[in-house]
């Protein structure tokens, strides 16, 4: 079984390597083309093309894949199958069609919940308890193909996204592991997915993270998990730009007229900051460049005061 495997970011590489492992034949790694860094702005090759080059294996890095020059290379590498994870583009028709078996891709969410570019962020920010993985039979659609296997995840009152997302993308390999099995032995059954069940996952941007102080204690809570370590949540203290880390439900009762982001009370314990419904006490936090630091140790050299209103 030739595989031609189309992914980018750290998600997708615990699949590759079962792959790898496993003694698949990847003819050829397809992932998208190296970026500048995010401070530096030093150009980065993705975490796929390091791991593939480090295994001897063929990488493809095209700017554009709705091009015939792309169609006609993954035409001359003739693969029985293509398996995406988190590649990051949408792929065509005539790219779709080109393998005997099809593609399958390895989506980080219960379809048809969640389906689009951030699941993960979206169902911690969203509250959700229970997460997973599913394989898929790509189609044209976002995330709209006919579902091959699932497997799902708890998640925990205090698990970030990037603790969720870890342990995803290790269920992912495990997961795919299995379609492939049975795969080989025929015995895939296709289960086309609920139109009407769908919910969906937009590409996180920056602003997703600014707290808005007028929802509750939980809300804010998960946004600040669900945004942990990208973009991160933050909001402003006397203009300054105050990105919050970590933080804990004190209570979800009214603050008595209390202006919401008013600071109630500064401590080694943190920063309790009155909600629209509820209390959250800010466990660590970071300013502009500086690292980040839990408050009892912010606090030694520096001043938080109450009253002040965060925005």
């Amino acid at each position: 079984m030739r595989i031609v495997f189309m992914g980018t970011p750290e998600f997708a590489l615990p699949s590759l390597d079962m792959l790898v492992n496993e003694g698949y034949e990847v003819a050829a790694v397809v992932t998208q083309p190296d970026k500048p860094a995010k401070r530096g702005k030093k150009i980065t090759p993705p975490p796929v093309k390091e791991y593939a080059i480090s295994k001897g294996l063929r990488v493809l890095q095209p700017e554009k894949i709705k091009t015939l020059e792309f169609l006609k290379t993954l035409e001359e590498i003739k693969p029985d199958l293509l398996i995406t994870a988190a590649y990051g583009k949408i792929l065509s028709k005539e790219i779709l069609e080109l393998p005997p078996l099809g593609c399958i891709n390895v989506h980080a969410s219960l379809l048809p919940k969640y389906r689009g570019a951030a699941p993960i962020h979206w169902c911690i920010i969203n509250g959700e308890k229970i997460t997973g993985i599913t394989t898929m039979y790509t189609n044209e659609g976002l995330d709209t193909g006919d579902i091959l296997l699932k497997a799902e995840v708890t998640i925990t009152d205090d698990m970030t996204a990037g603790e969720l997302h870890d342990k995803l993308s290790v269920l992912g390999a495990e997961v795919l592991k299995e379609t492939l099995q049975k795969l080989k032995k025929n015995e895939l059954e296709r289960i086309p997915q609920d139109d009407g069940e769908a919910t969906y996952a937009p590409i996180i941007t920056k602003d997703i993270g600014k707290i808005d102080w007028s929802k509750s204690s939980c809300e804010i809570y998960n946004l600040i998990r669900g945004t942990n370590p990208w973009p991160g949540a933050f909001t402003h203290y006397k203009g300054a730009v105050m990105k919050v880390w970590k933080s804990e439900i004190v209570d979800e009762e009214p603050c008595g007229g209390l202006k919401p982001g008013t600071i109630l009370r500064v401590s080694k314990e943190g920063i309790v900051v009155c909600c629209g419904k509820g209390k959250i006490n800010i466990k660590e936090v970071q300013f502009a460049s500086c690292r980040r630091m839990c408050v009892a140790d912010y606090i030694c050299g520096n001043k938080i005061d109450e009253g002040e209103i965060l925005e």
